[in-house]
């Protein structure tokens, strides 16, 4: 029908334009993010794509919904400002009529919703945190560049090497500065130095060099050395961290269902839930003001959707603490708004005013 495919071109074309728009806006800020974290050196410098690349894929659940909640605001509300929705309504269409072509475009995003946030964001977690660990398992030196001052993975020393060699064992003016529990801190400087393995210890052996040791007991002194060698790191192959909540798998999250996963696996399904109530928003709230334009309805999208997202997010941080069972809250929260939904677009699509509510419930009330 013309009512159903004209409306579905123009929410695929909506659609289309603000995911693009908001996959620019968030590859942004998260390249920002992932740069920031490279120069502190948790992520390795050489691997800020694979990074990057993840990270996005693990956002693009959140994208999604708020893209599709931004594309039927906003063609809804383009249709009331051109006198559209009047044109359907006064040829027999009701509010009602438009559930129909919206969900028939709404459902394939809504199930690659569901299955990114069950299954894409565990994984695309699990690959960020595989690079960082794997990055931080590095040795001290192995992660240092030539010129550039970069602290150890146990951050009580910062490492400066000015010229190292083309496979990586050995380096000249060494500057190494050490800080240690107790308050003594060591500052040590050498001319050359190389890597060596004794077992499965790896030390840094030093030539030529000076060492000033200060502690809070016996003062400051100073050593002039031929040769010193101090461990920097330990041989790969350790044993794995254990692996964070958000990149368990779903089934996992099932399989042990203690608060901290039920308060993730609530989360998850909480967000594809979101994603279906802002479909439903979206026609029951949207109106027309000409002499407004979008600005309002954009703000009030904005607002929706940032409110509605910290209360998932407050949520999921409440069941974790055993504030809030899951079932209540999941009830509360997202039921909650589900109703309030069904009323508003029951109002809308009767044409009823909240004074008119107000007065037939009050004579309700009278007659009782």
């Amino acid at each position: 029908m013309l009512f159903h495919s004209s409306i579905r071109k123009e929410l695929a074309r909506s659609f289309g334009a603000t995911l693009v728009i908001l996959f620019t806006i968030v590859l942004t800020m998260l390249l920002i993010r992932t740069l920031g974290a490279a120069s502190k050196g948790s992520v390795d410098p050489q691997e800020i794509m694979l990074v990057l690349g993840y990270t996005v894929i693990g956002r693009m659940p959140t994208v999604l919904t708020l893209a599709l909640f931004i594309s039927i605001v906003f063609t809804l509300s383009r249709m009331y400002r051109d006198s559209e929705m009047i044109i359907w309504f006064t040829s027999g269409r009701s509010l009602g009529g438009f559930l129909g072509p919206l969900m028939r475009f709404a459902w394939p995003v809504l199930l690659v919703i569901m299955l990114m946030v069950f299954f894409v964001w565990p994984w695309a977690n699990q690959q960020v945190n595989d690079l960082r660990d794997r990055f931080e398992r590095r040795g001290d030196l192995e992660r240092v560049e030539p010129g550039q001052f970069q602290e150890s993975s146990s951050g009580r020393r910062v490492f400066f090497i000015d010229k190292d060699t083309a496979d990586g064992t050995e380096g000249r003016n060494i500057f190494i500065s050490s800080a240690e529990p107790d308050g003594s801190e060591t500052i040590t400087s050498a001319r050359s130095g190389r890597i060596e393995w004794e077992g499965e210890r790896q030390f840094l052996m030093l030539n030529n060099g000076q060492r000033l040791e200060s502690q809070p007991d016996n003062g400051l002194r100073v050593s002039d050395f031929a040769e010193y060698g101090t461990q920097i790191g330990q041989a790969g192959g350790g044993l794995g961290a254990e692996v964070e909540l958000k990149a368990r798998p779903s089934w996992e999250l099932i399989m042990n269902p203690d608060r901290a996963n039920l308060a993730e696996l609530g989360w998850r399904v909480g967000l594809a839930i979101t994603a279906f109530n802002f479909v439903l928003i979206a026609l029951a709230t949207t109106v027309g003001n000409p002499r407004a334009g979008r600005s309002g309805n954009l703000f009030f999208t904005l607002f929706a959707f940032v409110f509605y997202y910290n209360l998932l997010n407050i949520g999921q941080n409440w069941v974790a603490r055993g504030v809030i069972e899951l079932i209540p809250f999941m009830l509360g929260l997202h039921g909650g708004v589900f109703a309030l939904t069904l009323v508003w677009f029951y109002k809308r699509h009767q044409g009823l005013s909240l004074r008119e509510l107000l007065t037939g419930w009050r004579r309700r009330g009278a007659s009782a």
